[in-house]
């Protein structure tokens, strides 16, 4: 697998989105992870920066993926009132 530099991880209930990017910016990882697997997956990659949507259960994660191989950022993602329910 080619080096993964940056991981953006979409949140759910049971199954969770992973896409993960090189330092150029190509996607060279995209994979649904069911929860009981998401911190097996993140103790087998090397160093990466994690940005997580902050909410709620993202507090819970960050927490969870504090380790030396992980670096995770919350970060506020914008929505547009259209896309708002």
């Amino acid at each position: 697998m080619q080096s993964i530099s940056t991981i953006g991880l979409d949140i759910a209930k049971s199954v969770f989105q992973v896409h993960g990017v090189d330092t150029a910016g190509q996607a060279v990882l995209r994979r649904q992870l069911k929860r009981r697997h998401v911190l097996a997956f993140f103790q087998k990659l090397s160093p990466c920066l994690v940005g997580i949507e902050a909410c709620a259960s993202s507090h819970h994660w960050s927490r969870e993926l504090q380790e030396p191989s992980v670096r995770g950022t919350l970060r506020q993602v914008q929505q547009k009132r259209s896309q708002r329910c």
